[in-house]
C-alpha cells in the first residue's frame, strides 16, 4: 500500500488504527525519504477541500510559527503585512501544550468571530486585505486525525510527519507567498537548533515542490518574545507595537517577517527595502488602521484599539528578585506551563538583564495563586553573570 492509499484509506477508516499507528512508529524510528515526506503532504492536502485564492492576485501572503512562549506575532504580522500591499489569508490554531494559540489571543478582543465561510474570508481578504480564522474540519482533515493518532502513539517528534503536517495546512490553504518562523531553544518544540534547521529546510523544500515562494527563519525561544504573556495581555502588547512602541523582540521580529513576505512576493528588490517599506506602514499608521478594519469585519466594535478599550485582567502579584546579580537563564517551557491555564504574567525582566534585590522581575495578572507565580519564579536563573542570550534571529533559510 503506498501513502496515499494509507492516509486516504485511514482518513476514511478503511485502513485500521492499529496499521496507521504501526506505520507511523516506523517512520519515527527511521524517517522519510524527501519523496516520501512530500507524498505524505500531498496526499493529507488531497483528502479535503483547498482555499483557491488565485483570483486575489500573486500577492497572497500567509505565516506559519511552530510555536512560542509570548509569540504575538500574527497580530501583528497579518496587518502589516496588508499595509505593504499583501492579501494575508491565515487559517490559525489554539494553543498547543505549552504555547499559545492565535485565535485564543484574537478571541480576547469582545465581540471578535473566528469562523468564516470559504467565500466570506476570500471576500475580506480582497477587501480588507487580511483575515484570521480558524481551521476549517475540511480543510487537510487527515491532517487533524492523524496528529491526534500521533499524539496518542508517542510519536510527534518527528521531522517528516512535522513538516507534512505545517505543509499540507499552508498549501491547503491557498496563499502564494509564506514565511515560516521554526523556533528552538528551551521554550521550542524544536529545542536543538540542528533539528530546527532540518525540520526549516524540509518545510521549505517542500513549499518550493508546490511551486510556492517560501522562506524560513530560526528564532531563539531561550526566554518569552516581548514582555506579555497571556491571551488579552499579548493581544494588548500586538497593538501596542501596531501603534509603533511595544517591546523592541516582539517589534523587531514582526518587522523581519512581514520583509521575508514582502520579498518573495517581488513588491521589494531587497531585505532592506522590503524592511524599510514594513516600518513605514507602522510608522504612519497604516499597520494599525488595517487591524481596526480586519477586527471589525470579524464582529469587534469599532474603536476597541484604543487605550484601554480591550477589557484586561488585574494585576495581582509582583514577584521581585532575592538577590542583585543577572538573570542567565529562563526555562521558558516551564513558564509556559505555569501560565498555562491563567490570565498571564507581564516581565519586567529578562535573560541578560542585570537585575539588583528587591526589583520586580514580572508582575502576574488575573488570580494565577501563589503556585503559578512560585513556578515562573524558580523557573528564572539569577547569577553572577556575564551570559550573551541567544540571538532573536538565528539563521534565514
Amino acid at each position: 500500500m503506498n501513502i496515499n492509499d494509507l492516509v486516504q484509506g485511514y482518513t476514511s477508516g478503511r485502513v485500521a488504527e492499529a496499521d496507521m499507528a504501526a506505520w507511523l512508529e516506523e517512520v519515527y524510528r527511521h524517517g522519510l525519504s524527501f519523496t516520501e515526506t512530500l507524498e505524505m503532504t500531498q496526499a493529507m492536502v488531497d483528502s479535503g477541500k483547498t482555499v483557491d485564492l488565485t483570483d486575489l492576485g500573486p500577492y497572497t501572503a500567509d505565516k506559519h510559527s511552530t510555536g512560542g512562549v509570548g509569540d504575538k506575532t500574527t497580530l501583528i504580522v497579518a496587518p502589516l503585512a496588508a499595509a505593504c500591499g499583501l492579501k494575508f489569508a491565515k487559517m490559525s490554531g489554539r494553543r498547543l501544550g505549552h504555547t499559545g494559540g492565535t485565535l485564543d489571543k484574537l478571541e480576547s478582543i469582545p465581540g471578535f468571530k473566528i469562523s468564516l465561510s470559504p467565500n466570506r474570508f476570500a471576500a475580506q481578504v480582497e477587501r480588507v486585505g487580511a483575515a484570521i480564522v480558524g481551521q476549517t474540519a475540511k480543510l487537510a482533515p487527515a491532517d487533524k486525525k492523524i496528529y491526534d493518532l500521533r499524539d496518542r502513539t508517542g510519536t510527534i517528534a518527528s521531522i517528516p510527519l512535522i513538516a507534512s503536517s505545517v505543509m499540507s495546512k499552508k498549501i491547503a490553504a491557498g496563499a502564494k507567498n509564506i514565511v515560516l518562523d521554526i523556533k528552538t531553544g528551551r521554550g521550542a518544540f524544536m529545542k536543538q537548533f540542528d533539528d530546527a534547521r532540518e525540520l526549516a529546510e524540509t518545510c521549505v523544500n517542500i513549499g518550493k515542490a508546490f511551486d510556492r515562494n517560501i522562506a524560513a527563519l530560526i528564532t531563539g525561544m531561550d526566554r518569552p518574545l516581548g514582555r506579555a504573556v497571556g491571551t488579552a495581555l499579548e493581544t494588548a502588547e500586538a497593538i501596542d507595537v501596531l501603534r509603533g512602541g511595544g517591546p523592541s523582540d516582539t517589534k523587531e521580529l514582526s518587522l523581519e517577517l512581514t520583509a521575508s513576505l514582502i520579498r518573495l512576493s517581488g513588491l521589494a528588490k531587497t531585505e532592506r527595502q522590503a524592511l524599510s517599506l514594513a516600518e513605514s506602514r507602522v510608522a504612519d499608521g497604516e499597520a494599525l488602521t488595517i487591524f481596526n478594519r480586519m477586527i471589525e469585519a470579524q464582529g469587534a466594535e469599532p474603536g476597541i484599539t484604543e487605550p484601554g478599550a480591550i477589557p484586561l485582567p488585574d494585576e495581582s502579584a509582583s514577584v521581585k528578585a532575592a538577590k542583585a546579580g543577572m538573570i542567565t537563564a529562563m526555562d521558558t517551557e516551564e513558564i509556559g506551563w505555569a501560565l498555562k491555564d491563567v490570565a498571564g504574567a507581564i516581565f519586567e525582566k529578562k535573560t541578560g538583564d542585570r537585575v539588583v534585590a528587591g526589583e520586580v522581575l514580572f508582575r502576574t495578572y488575573g488570580d494565577p495563586g501563589e503556585t503559578a507565580a512560585d513556578r515562573v519564579a524558580k523557573a528564572i536563573t539569577i547569577g553572577p553573570g556575564p551570559v550573551s542570550p541567544t540571538p532573536l534571529i538565528i539563521a534565514y533559510l
